[in-house]
Parts: C-alpha cells; sequence; structure tokens
C-alpha cells in the first residue's frame, strides 16, 4: 500500500479554517511527508472561492495554484511523488496544461501523477467559465483528457471535439514519464469509465471497501471491453484521516474542525444519503488500531494507493500532528 498526503493549497475555508496555511508551510509538510516515508504529496485545484465558503467565512480564503506548489517541492525533494488531488480539468485549457505538466514533469525528474475530475462544485465552474455554462463536464472532461494524451505523444496534434478544439500544436518537451500517469477522480460511473478507457488509475473518495470493490468489477467490464488489461489500472482512494486515542476522541476533534463544513458542501452530490455516522465508518477515523483495521480492510477490496489524504486539524500544527502519527502508528503496518 502507497500513501500520500493532500497539502492543503486550497482547503482554507472548506476542510480548514480561514486563514489557514501560508507558502511556506506547504513546502514544509512535503519536506517532512518526504522524511517520514510518504510515497507523495499533492495539491487539490480551486480558482475561485465557492458559494458555500462564502457565506461561512467573512473573509476570503487563499486558494493556492497546485502546479506551482509542486514545482517548489520537486525543487525541494528527491523521490516524493507530486500529484494532483484532484485537479478540476474543465476549468483548464488543454494545451496550456500539458506544456505545464510536463514541464513539471521534466523539472522533477518524472514524479508527477496527474489526478483529475469534474469538480464537485457547479458554481465555482460557472463563476469561472460563463460561456461554458451549459456545458457537460463529463464530456468536457473526457475530451481534455484525450487533448492531454495526444499534446504528449504527437509531434503536431489536432483536436476537433464538441468543447475543445487545437490545430496542428507541436508541444514539446514531452513528459519525461511515457506515459504519464493520469488518475480519473470521482465516484460515479463516468469516472470509472474515463479511468478504464483513459486513465492509469481509478480516484474516488471516502467510499466503503464494498463500494471500492464493486467499481472495481465494473471497471474491469469497461476495461476489457475497451481492449484493455484491468490489472494496468491502479486503484487509489483519497480518505479524510483524523487519529485519536479513543474512536469517540478521534469523532470529537473531527466534529471540532471544519471538515463538517466540507462534508455538508457535498450532501447533494458525492456524499448524497451519507449520514455522520456512516460518514465516519468509510473515512480513517478512530484509533490508529482502528485505522489500521480499516485500511486492510481496503486492500483486500483492491486499493492499493491512499493518496491525497485528507488530515485533520484546525491549525497547521494540528495537522502536522496527525501527519506524524499517521506516519509513526500506520505506516510501519504496512510497508
Amino acid at each position: 500500500m502507497k500513501f500520500g498526503i493532500e497539502l492543503p493549497t486550497a482547503t482554507s475555508g472548506m476542510m480548514h479554517p480561514v486563514p489557514f496555511a501560508g507558502p511556506r508551510d506547504l513546502v514544509d509538510l512535503a519536506i517532512e511527508a518526504e522524511q517520514l516515508g510518504y510515497h507523495d504529496a499533492g495539491g487539490n485545484d480551486h480558482l475561485s472561492t465557492m458559494d458555500f465558503v462564502r457565506r461561512a467565512w467573512p473573509d476570503p480564503p487563499d486558494l493556492y495554484e497546485p502546479l506551482i506548489v509542486l514545482a517548489q517541492v520537486a525543487a525541494k525533494t528527491s523521490v516524493l511523488r507530486l500529484t494532483t488531488g484532484i485537479m478540476v480539468l474543465p476549468l483548464r485549457d488543454p494545451v496550456l496544461l500539458a506544456k505545464q505538466v510536463a514541464t513539471l514533469d521534466q523539472l522533477s525528474g518524472g514524479r508527477v501523477t496527474l489526478g483529475v475530475a469534474v469538480g464537485g462544485y457547479r458554481d465555482e465552474f460557472e463563476a469561472v467559465a460563463p460561456d461554458l455554462h451549459h456545458a457537460d463536464r463529463a464530456r468536457l472532461t473526457r475530451e481534455r483528457i484525450e487533448a492531454l494524451r495526444l499534446l504528449w505523444t504527437e509531434r503536431n496534434a489536432s483536436y476537433h471535439g464538441e468543447y475543445v478544439h487545437f490545430e496542428n500544436v507541436e508541444s514539446y518537451p514531452k513528459p519525461l514519464q511515457s506515459p504519464l500517469p493520469i488518475y480519473s477522480g470521482g465516484n460515479v460511473d463516468g469516472s470509472l469509465r474515463r479511468a478504464a478507457e483513459l486513465g492509469d488509475g481509478w480516484l474516488p473518495a471516502k467510499m466503503s471497501p464494498s463500494g471500492i470493490a464493486a467499481g472495481r468489477a465494473k471497471l474491469a467490464e469497461y476495461a476489457r471491453a475497451a481492449g484493455r488489461d484491468p490489472a494496468t489500472i491502479t486503484t487509489a482512494l483519497q480518505s479524510v484521516v483524523c487519529l485519536g486515542p479513543t474512536r469517540e476522541a478521534a469523532r470529537e476533534t473531527f466534529r471540532n474542525s471544519s471538515f463538517d463544513l466540507f462534508r455538508t458542501s457535498l450532501a447533494k452530490t458525492m456524499t448524497k444519503g451519507v449520514d455522520q455516522d456512516a460518514y465516519f465508518a468509510m473515512n480513517l477515523i478512530g484509533t490508529p488500531d482502528e485505522v489500521c483495521e480499516k485500511v486492510a480492510a481496503y486492500a483486500g477490496a483492491g486499493v492499493e494507493h491512499l493518496t491525497a489524504l485528507l488530515f485533520v486539524g484546525n491549525t497547521v500544527e494540528e495537522m502536522r500532528a496527525q501527519i506524524r502519527l499517521f506516519a509513526k502508528e500506520v505506516l510501519p503496518a504496512f510497508a
């Protein structure tokens, strides 16, 4: 099992208070993650503040651009992989993104994993791209993945889609990795299909082991239909982490954090029909022994990579303490 942390690039106002981390904190957390034995560190992606964040906090949060942060992390680390968990692909121009990611992969010595998804907040999409307010974001995401693949492999790339169109683009350098891994983020069927047909990994979030097993069965079916070997597609998972000396202490720490605001913000989408007790059960919340049992259950369901783990904390130091405790109590059990 591989483990990776989510740097708080754009978690202020959502999962952490406003204000939260500064630029130095982001890099220092990644350096320590490498020293503690984590496999990867990544950042999530928001270009504008969502409506629920604006209602919850009097001041706007700092939302740092993840690829620029990861470029700085690359310069300060040597083996830590660099992930996006996730990048909201409908907000990104594919020609520019292909250049940015290829450059980061070259600078880092081939350490990039690009996690991409539709994005959880329609209001952010419509604020940033109002001319595309009518767009099918799932279709837009698929087109941009296809476009990235062309730009990274073809000498002269052209693409003619419903939303994406470019002609005879020569984009160099190519990524150092061939192929550069793309994880398709999301829990819905469309994410599974994109992973099976276009990606190198499936990255759902906050899902039970039984849900993972069912998703993997579908992914295998879709991959075989596309002429691909399902064994070549990684199953990853993003989860919330909150450790405590007792189960109730861990849950109380979660309740006293900003994470419940994030949970309820997705009540009509990703966490629809999931009450708080079910949410606790399907995330890495509890004592270290309980969390080890949960990780083992996910491994049994086919998860190979716990990436972009979201550590609870109302301050950077509280978050750092959780990262250290997880490294001490959980990582050695799955070395």
